[in-house]
């Protein structure tokens, strides 16, 4: 939750810290210790405890360009988390996943535009990746994890538009013909990205789950980088002395 300078970082075999929050590995659980101060307009505190259990750890990377450049890495696609901020009512368990993308280069130099979301299925959970790259090629991937962390490509539903976000960025996600799925909760609302919790139908099933969209012609608009320092605090001389 805040750009941090090199000599904030500390990083182990079982442990990333980055200032005075970190991740690490204990008995097959990532602990994650916050200890962070969010962004504006709501400028306030943020301490505590998130705790993911893993089912199981994958194998599995997708590869996002051709030449490798971009992969996601679903870590832990069936878990459950635990949370425990010091905060009113900001406590309780749920289903959750772990995840994590790396590149060589930045996203704007390849994407135009992503959709990605996970969703609670039976025996396990369903992913999908959408992206259109800059040269125009398409990505189109889903897949179906079991508790156990086996990964299977399944056939894609049809991609099926819901409603655009507060920003009006554009919004996509997977689903049975004739379903209209639908934000349930606004998790994160910028210019050029959403993240929500979105219900849609897989199979017959209904389903909640985690859905992100992102506008990456826009994020290289010079009119809207800047705004990503007023929104994320940075504290480049930050050390652990």
């Amino acid at each position: 939750m805040t750009d941090r300078g090199q000599s904030a970082l500390r990083q182990s075999t079982d442990r990333f810290t980055v200032g005075p929050s970190s991740m690490r590995w204990v008995n097959g659980q990532l602990i994650i210790d916050v200890n962070e101060i969010s962004g504006p307009p709501l400028i306030s505190r943020v301490r505590g405890t998130l705790t993911v259990t893993p089912s199981a750890i994958t194998q599995v990377e997708l590869p996002l360009t051709q030449d490798g450049a971009h992969i996601w890495r679903p870590f832990g696609p069936v878990s459950r988390i635990d949370v425990d901020l010091d905060a009113p009512g900001w406590q309780w368990t749920g289903h959750g996943y772990f995840d994590a993308n790396f590149g060589t280069r930045a996203l704007e130099e390849d994407f135009s535009y992503w959709t990605w979301g996970r969703y609670p299925a039976k025996g396990g959970s369903t992913c999908f990746y959408d992206a259109t790259r800059l040269d125009g090629s398409e990505l189109d991937a889903g897949f179906h994890f079991t508790p156990e962390g086996k990964a299977s490509e399944i056939p894609l539903p049809p991609q099926l538009e819901f409603k655009r976000s507060l920003w009006a960025v554009r919004r996509e996600t997977r689903g049975d013909r004739g379903c209209k799925p639908r934000q349930v909760m606004n998790m994160l609302d910028a210019p050029f990205y959403s993240r929500s919790m979105v219900r849609t139908r897989l199979d017959g099933e209904d389903t909640v789950g985690v859905h992100e969209a992102l506008d990456l012609t826009r994020f290289r608009s010079p009119l809207l980088k800047p705004m990503l320092a007023v929104r994320v605090p940075r504290r480049k001389n930050w050390s652990f002395d």
